[in-house]
């Protein structure tokens, strides 16, 4: 690819098939020629998170691996990267948006479909950092149109990495969770957790959590942090 590195591998996933996923060679991989990245706010420090695996991300694609599939049920990724909990979904047969705010998140999403001999899936610009949305087609994000409407489920891993992230996401969750909805965040123990337990509780969210916490064995990394599940509605 031009201005960075990719490698390629298979990762395995408890429940389902592993996937091939590429990703980007290390976190020191950066390349935008034209500033777009730079014009959404995102630094050339932070460029590459969206591409890489994190355990987090993992660990909500275990989730979902797991979760039952629900006729009707519309189910959005926030801030997916790889969107490897996506793709899980995706292959089970949940109707699924994923999003992101990377201007190269959907071209990755697109070759780990093709990797996968998955059919197409639905990806949005999805932006809740930036106080001022932005207009994808006026960044050339290939005219992946902005995230719309309202879901049942949202999911999402590692998001909490501010005071002011967590703040803006759930002012973003509010305008587009379902009047009866779920919310997953899978957080390696930040600090901003608190912060947002609040928000959604003024969202009308209950809230329960689940340790997530492994010990290293071989080829799996050690572990810390827990899944915040919040539910609205009595579903």
């Amino acid at each position: 690819m031009p201005g960075y590195l990719t490698k390629q591998e298979d990762i395995a996933v408890d429940g389902v098939a592993s996937l091939t996923i590429r990703s980007l060679l290390d976190r020191n991989q950066f390349a935008d020629p034209l500033g777009i990245a730079e014009r959404l706010g995102i630094s050339s420090a932070s460029w590459s998170l969206f591409g890489l695996l994190w355990p987090s991300g993992h660990s909500l694609a275990a989730r979902m691996a797991l979760r039952p599939v629900r006729a009707g049920e519309r189910i959005l990724e926030l801030g997916c990267g790889l969107a490897l909990a996506s793709l899980v979904a995706h292959r089970r047969g949940a109707d699924i948006t994923a999003s992101d705010r990377h201007p190269l998140a959907d071209g990755f999403l697109l070759e780990n479909l093709r990797l996968n001999e998955l059919p197409p899936m639905k990806y949005r610009h999805g932006d809740w950092v930036l106080a001022d949305p932005v207009d994808p087609a006026a960044h050339d994000l290939d005219a992946a149109a902005s995230v719309t409407g309202r879901f049942d489920l949202l999911i999402g891993s590692d998001l909490l990495y501010d005071r002011d992230a967590s703040a803006a996401l759930a002012g973003f969750i509010g305008r587009h969770a379902m009047a009866q909805a779920e919310v997953w965040i899978i957080d390696p123990d930040r600090d901003n957790r608190a912060v947002f337990n609040r928000l959604m509780l003024a969202l009308g969210f209950e809230r329960r959590e689940e340790r997530l916490d492994r010990v290293a064995s071989a080829g799996v990394l050690a572990y810390k942090g827990r899944a915040l599940l919040y539910q609205r509605g009595g579903l």
